[in-house]
């Protein structure tokens, strides 16, 4: 597997992986808030004209001095972003989370260090510069990254530096959005091929640190500021409002899937551009030229950036006009979809945030117009719709609903959002079999699993799993006397070489073995065929345990003895094989398939 690290694998114990969880945690709460810091530099140099790091994102920018000369801005911002992902590392361009997962399924967890610092940048200057992305890709990619660069340098085992990867990813949306069990429940679902007390407990530990960090310097207020009128006591829940709350979430699988076909065929169409400056350049103009329309036409730009200003205010009701949410929906498509495509960098976890609050409240303003008195509230249909979209366009519900509850700490609205998230993700898979991740990664070839399964071939016995048709001779016994025996007819036999009662070899007897000594002359023996390279097993023993043996000794098969006896050949009861192993596993799965 490429990518085994600067240092000779060594697995470490637990709290010693724990505490360098710690440290990715401290160390990647600390690098989300110099990164908010610094995409609030850019944003305030680049939009107004002046240095000044303070930037509350929630809060809509001021018209720029510039004029009509915003437009140009977010061409500015792109071309650094060219020059930067370009010259020093390809793997920042794009939203990060698929760089991730592809590093842990491919690359053994391995991800450069240089990666951490130019996605900094670039992420910093595509949003600070106007780029309708979000910023909690960059940082999930910074943290892993420098998860991956501590697990290089430091001697572990491939899976233990995954752990550091996952854990700096969870730090990463933990700090960026003040969500701690989001961050947790983001590196479980789509990050963790094992999930275990070894990997959660430094993930966990992780997001913990990263979580008070960002509290520590920038307050502990939760993403959205919920008014005391939104929340939904003041609803009546029934059947109806369910069923409308069913209806938005379908409406947001189709929403999740046409963002992510927009993304693909943004990216397509850019990509017939050779100019990776001017490809990059047109859609950031693009961009501009929205942006600007907007701000002349209703007072903001409204879709520059992570549009965090724009939730704000659709949580706050400010925003009631149906078609109007209609078109800022269709606007950030087009924005993010132009954004990506080029070149940009940054991620899609905000914009989708910003589609669901457009369709949630638009969906509850239209249902308002025809019966204004439905007990249907715009902020509650927008927090669901955030948490729909989100699920169903990253495939994570219980990341989605999870996130949105600590983001605006609404606890009212979990019930109806895990209706809406279940139906979402349910018609994106019909509509699209992909994720908005995962799709990047089937497009090279780099597939990854869409689901966790639970290795439950392993805890069968290994009388569970063996195979009892094998056959003990002494090892002396030619192989010609072996072919005539009445039960070796079959296709496939397992013999046991045996001397004075001990097993000296195994041989798995095939029609190409058989074939190939038919045309040897002279006397081939059982011996001399049989390898010595298997394992001994007893037939409780756990399969986890036997294919730890088996791997260890690099062997092809494990003999099965009773687990009373001594292993000799009078207490042989069968045999394992890797094929028998591949048929265990097969035989679990299928039961989800």
């Amino acid at each position: 597997m490429p990518g085994a690290g600067l240092l000779p694998d060594h697995r470490i114990g637990l709290p010693q992986l724990s505490l360098l969880g710690l440290a990715v945690g401290l160390v990647t709460g600390g690098g989300a808030v110099v990164f908010r810091l610094l995409i609030g530099l850019i944003h305030n140099l680049l939009f107004l004209g002046h240095l000044a790091a303070r930037y509350d994102a929630n809060q809509f920018t001021p018209p720029s001095p510039w004029g009509a000369l915003v437009i140009l801005v977010p061409v500015v911002g792109g071309l650094g972003v060219t020059f930067l992902v370009s010259h020093f590392a390809p793997e920042a361009k794009g939203h990060g989370v698929p760089e991730v997962m592809d590093a842990i399924y491919y690359q053994a967890g391995v991800i450069r260090p240089v990666v951490a610092v130019i996605k900094s940048l670039a992420s910093a200057l595509a949003i600070g510069s106007g780029a309708a992305v979000g910023r909690e890709g960059p940082i999930i990619q910074i943290g892993s990254a420098l998860g991956s660069t501590l697990g290089q340098f430091i001697p572990m085992t491939p899976g233990q530096r995954i752990t550091l990867v996952a854990a700096g990813a969870g730090a990463g949306i933990a700090a960026t959005f003040n969500t701690p069990i989001g961050g947790v429940m983001f590196a479980v679902e789509l990050l963790l091929p094992e999930i275990g007390v070894d990997s959660f407990l430094p993930v966990a530990i992780a997001t913990g640190a990263a979580t008070f960090v960002g509290r520590y310097i920038l307050g502990d207020q939760p993403a959205f500021l919920v008014p005391p009128l939104a929340p939904l006591q003041n609803v009546r829940f029934n059947l109806i409002t369910l069923a409308l709350y069913a209806v938005l979430g379908i409406a947001s699988g189709v929403a999740a899937a046409l963002f992510i076909r927009g993304l693909q065929w943004s990216e397509d169409y850019f990509d017939r551009i050779n100019n990776r400056y001017g490809r990059h350049a047109l859609g950031m103009l693009l961009v501009g030229v929205m942006i600007y329309a907007l701000q002349r036409s209703f007072g903001h730009y409204f879709v520059e950036g992570v549009g965090y200003a724009t939730v704000q205010a659709i949580l706050d009701d400010h925003y009631g006009l149906g078609g109007f949410l209609v078109l800022l929906f269709a606007c950030k498509l087009v924005a993010t979809s132009l954004s990506l495509g080029s070149g940009s960098s940054g991620g899609i976890f905000s914009p989708s945030l910003f589609l669901g609050a457009t369709l949630g409240g638009a969906f509850a303003s239209a249902i308002l117009a025809v019966a204004p008195t439905a007990p249907v509230s715009i902020p509650a249909f927008a927090m669901v719709g955030m948490g729909a979209v989100v699920g169903g366009g990253i495939g994570a519900a219980m990341t989605a609903v999870t996130m949105i509850f600590e983001m605006t700490r609404a606890y009212g609205i979990v019930m109806p959002m895990i209706v809406a998230v279940a139906l979402s993700l349910g018609v994106r898979r019909l509509l699209s079999a992909e994720s908005v991740y995962t799709l990047k990664l089937i497009r090279r070839n780099h597939p990854v699993p869409k689901a966790r399964h639970a290795n439950m071939f392993l805890v069968n016995s290994a009388k569970d799993v063996m195979d009892r048709n094998v056959i003990i001779l002494p090892a002396e016994t030619p192989f010609a006397d072996l072919l005539h025996r009445p039960d070796c007819r079959d296709a496939m036999v397992h013999v046991l070489a045996a001397r004075n009662g001990r097993i000296v070899g195994a041989v798995r007897v095939n029609t190409a073995l058989r074939r190939g000594i038919e045309d040897v002359q002279g006397g081939i023996t059982i011996g001399d065929v049989a390898r010595w390279r298997f394992v001994v097993a007893r037939q409780d023993d756990v399969m986890f345990d036997v294919i730890a043996r088996l791997w260890r000794k690099r062997a092809s098969m494990a003999v099965v003895v009773r687990d009373s006896g001594r292993p000799c050949t009078a207490n042989v009861v069968g045999i394992i094989t890797k094929e028998h192993v591949a048929d265990a596993v097969a035989a679990t799965v299928k039961g989800y398939r």
